[in-house]
């Protein structure tokens, strides 16, 4: 139990995020509900060097802090992200040798890696604009609320670069099917907000004015239930891409073994044995 942990083992995995202060993107934490706000709506919130790095540190810190149970994700203003800011990125890249580029290319993964490892569910709030990388970053989130106006683009090919981006290729076949993630990846066109929830890129539309809001109250729902059992929900649902049915079923039955023993499943039985029983028992 938490309160018996050895106070060592406790400072070397544990730690709490609320009072982090963040440089490049907004951060507050809220009744275990983390928020990120890229904060740049002048241009439509890009991402820049220091903001991908920061980001990618903010996830794998995550997974020990005992502060934060959920992840609301969305850009300032009217837009979600537009990628690599053109001019702090974009032009810089071009002048790098192959292996300065490659530690950028990896650099950017990370924060995708970073964000499939922390055990928080990511609920991604997507208006506006989202393109290139911030396609990636509503992609690599776990639950994503859109607007009917939102336009999600991978638009990577467009700019002389392949679809196969920071783990698109991987991934949007996963969420949207195969046949219609090439196409996007393929062309770079821009995928509507209805497209987006017609196909399950989006788990829900809201109006432009509530789509936060709709988010908040998603995070929150999530940020009620068992912790440590929402945490392993995550990682099987991105270990199993790799394993076959057999040692899927093999990892699920030793992951529900482990949830058995938190005090959350005890709890959960206790209050439905709770509402079960007769008014007049005990009388």
């Amino acid at each position: 139990m938490t309160q018996n942990l050895d106070p060592a083992l406790r400072a070397a995995n544990r730690t709490t995020l609320a009072d982090y202060a963040s440089t490049h993107f907004r951060w507050q934490v809220h009744e275990g509900v983390g928020t990120i706000v890229l904060d740049r709506p002048e241009r439509k919130n890009p991402l820049t060097f220091d903001s991908y790095a920061e980001l990618r540190d903010l996830f794998r810190r995550l997974a020990y802090a005992d502060d934060v149970t959920v992840i609301v994700l969305h850009g300032a203003g009217a837009n979600f992200c537009s990628g690599g800011d053109v001019h702090d990125i974009i032009g810089p890249l071009i002048a790098l040798p192959a292996p300065e580029l490659l530690r950028f290319t990896r650099m950017t993964g990370d924060l995708v890696k970073a964000m499939r490892a922390c055990p928080q569910p990511i609920v991604a709030a997507v208006d506006g604009v989202c393109a290139g990388a911030g396609a990636i970053l509503a992609m690599a989130s776990d639950l994503r609320v859109g607007t009917a106006r939102s336009t999600t683009a991978f638009l990577f090919t467009r700019v002389g670069l392949a679809g196969c981006d920071m783990g698109a290729c991987a991934m949007l076949p996963r969420i949207i099917g195969q046949g219609r993630a090439s196409e996007l990846l393929y062309t770079g066109r821009a995928m509507t907000g209805d497209e987006a929830y017609a196909w399950g890129f989006f788990n829900q539309l809201a109006e432009p004015d509530e789509v936060l809001d709709a988010a908040g109250q998603l995070a929150r729902r999530l940020a009620e239930g068992p912790t440590f059992a929402q945490g392993i929900t995550k990682t099987m649902l991105h270990q199993e891409w790799s394993m076959t049915v057999d040692q899927a079923i093999e990892a699920e039955a030793q992951a529900q073994a482990l949830c058995m023993l938190t005090e959350d499943f005890a709890r959960a039985y206790h209050a439905f044995r709770a509402k079960q029983r007769p008014k007049f028992e005990g009388n």
